[in-house]
């Protein structure tokens, strides 16, 4: 259970500000409301990340212990990467209505991002693939559930920023604990 918990927190916390997040705002807002957008959301999302928990549960059985922890704290690491990297998204200014680019380009911003590498670290360090994919579905459909539904508030990506700097220097600081931890310097 604490998979599922912790995934959960995870994934609503580090998809705030998040590129998937402000891309469906800013979808939202230029459609003029959430209509159609809530099941490529939820099932784009479910999707991610079960994929990202299948594989670290997967990789994780290959590897020994201490090595397991080292993909753990890479995970996390890379977690950090995504949350503190600073990047320009442009503002579609006429967005397709096609379901289904929305479900590919949604789909690969989620398998790059924070809250998908945390899922793939907690499957990997907990060897609970299924309740790591159901709390990170449910934390990262929730943030995009309520952007879909409060796209002006949320659709802002600086509004979040400072953030997203405290949550990647958390997972950093995690993601460097475990690897002196594995490395048995700690």
């Amino acid at each position: 259970m604490p998979a599922f918990f912790l995934a959960l927190v995870a994934a609503a916390l580090l998809s705030l500000g998040a590129r998937d997040q402000v891309l469906v705002g800013r979808l939202a807002l230029a459609r003029g409301g959430a209509a159609g957008l809530i099941p490529v959301v939820l099932v784009v999302t479910a999707l991610s990340s079960g994929l990202m928990a299948w594989g670290g549960s997967l990789v994780a059985a290959l590897l020994p212990p201490a090595a397991k922890s080292m993909l753990v704290a890479f995970a996390l690491g890379a977690a950090a990467f995504e949350l503190a990297w600073t990047r320009k998204d442009t503002v579609p200014r006429e967005p397709t209505h096609s379901q289904f680019a929305l479900f590919v380009v949604l789909l690969a911003r989620q398998l790059g991002d924070a809250a998908r590498f945390c899922v793939f670290a907690l499957a990997a360090a907990t060897a609970n693939p299924p309740l790591s994919a159901l709390g990170g579905w449910l934390g990262g459909a929730a943030v995009l559930v309520v952007t879909l539904l409060a796209p002006e508030d949320l659709a802002d990506p600086a509004r979040l920023r400072p953030l997203r700097l405290v949550l990647a220097g958390l997972c950093a600081i995690a993601a460097l604990i475990l690897a002196l931890g594995a490395r048995g310097l700690l």
